[in-house]
């Protein structure tokens, strides 16, 4: 009997603990592989098997678009090959021969995931895909990206075409630093020319999210057979960037929404200094003040979650000492913010007042006036 009672009170122990050490408020999603991250710091908030290496689908073209940003001239008006217009899957119906600007190409391949305008910016930019896929390849290992391998700007089937929720994650994350990455992942509708059509192309982006979900601001969907469908998303609320990867998902919609409502519960903002706060005083040399405060352009906002509010770090940069003349507004500083160790942002400081530089003339000027003074004082 005594054992008996051993028994079930070591039951409801187990029982007790499974429940006190579960999560039962982590994101309850379908997705075979999923990550969700905070943009600036590239901090974890969720992740699903994460380093699985899976097939991205269309969510290739997020680094296609960052390539082309970075290798390519957004006036440069491209001509489009036969080989570019007879490309599989899906498309904006281009003709060989069409000429086009990168910009409305790149527009094309985002909001309607062009297949055939992906494949004009690669043999535009770097003669073949295959030279492209490798520029692409070299710039996801660069910035941290090291289990991805693209052998297209597309996406399509390659058994050799791969990446990882977390690689996707990273690749996003560096193209929100470039602000007409943002401007074309976040646009919801978009009209380009058609030549010889009469009309223009009328594009509406295919991520549905930018219409489904407050603060919703990019980034591309996916999907092949191989690779299920797909979905990189990002969302901005109060100064927080979310940007939750979705892989060979039943449900991709539900599944980045819940990710993106269980990153925004889990952060809040914090204000490291105001606009306008000084944050270092610097000595002036042969200037009418001895010193001039340097203050921030900006406020400084960042995103705290589990109290790693200490892993945030403020470097001010600027000499300790700055020769006249000064103008009130000169940039004379930096401030960086660094969160473990990594930098994420920077803001200027400027100077607070004018300070002329003295004269030497009238210095000397003032000497002989006060030296005639004292002896007139000492003889009156």
């Amino acid at each position: 009997m005594i054992k008996r009672i051993f028994l079930l009170c070591f039951i409801y122990l187990i029982s007790l603990s499974q429940l006190v050490f579960a999560s039962p408020n982590l994101p309850n999603i379908t997705a075979k592989s999923a990550i969700l991250i905070e943009a600036s710091t590239g901090k974890i908030i969720y992740e699903k098997n994460a380093k699985q290496i899976l097939y991205p689908a269309s969510t290739t073209k997020i680094m296609t678009l960052i390539t082309a940003l970075e290798q390519g001239n957004l006036e440069d008006v491209l001509t489009v090959s036969t080989n570019a217009a007879s490309t599989e899957g899906s498309s904006i119906y281009l003709e060989a021969g069409e000429r086009l600007k990168m910009l409305d190409m790149l527009y094309g391949v985002m909001l309607l995931s062009g297949n055939d305008a992906t494949v004009a910016v690669a043999e535009h930019i770097s003669g073949s895909t295959e030279k492209f896929a490798q520029l692409m390849t070299n710039k996801a290992h660069a910035i941290g990206a090291a289990n991805t391998n693209f052998t297209n700007p597309n996406g399509l089937p390659d058994r050799n075409h791969y990446t990882t929720a977390q690689d996707l994650a990273i690749i996003t994350a560096y193209g929100y630093k470039n602000p007409v990455f943002r401007q074309i992942v976040g646009t919801q509708h978009k009209i380009i020319p058609w030549n010889n059509k009469g009309y223009d192309r009328d594009l509406y982006n295919e991520n549905k999210l930018l219409w489904m979900y407050n603060g919703a601001n990019g980034v591309k969907t996916g999907y092949t057979e191989a690779a299920g469908p797909c979905l990189v998303s990002s969302a901005t609320r109060d100064n927080i960037q979310l940007i939750a990867v979705i892989l060979d998902a039943d449900q991709m919609w539900d599944d980045s929404k819940v990710l993106l409502d269980f990153g925004f519960s889990k952060l809040r903002t914090v204000e490291l200094f105001k606009q306008g706060e000084v944050l270092k005083t610097t000595r002036v040399v042969a200037g009418k003040s001895d010193s001039v405060k340097l203050v921030a352009v900006s406020d400084m906002l960042v995103p705290v979650s589990d109290g790693d509010l200490d892993q945030f770090e403020v470097v001010v940069e600027g000499s300790n000492k700055i020769e006249a003349p000064i103008e009130v507004g000169q940039k004379l500083g930096v401030a960086r913010v660094l969160y473990k160790n990594k930098e994420i942002g920077e803001i200027d400081l400027i100077a607070t007042e004018n300070i002329e530089k003295k004269s030497f003339f009238k210095e000397i000027v003032f000497l002989a006036q006060s030296v005639v003074n004292f002896f007139s004082r000492g003889f009156s």
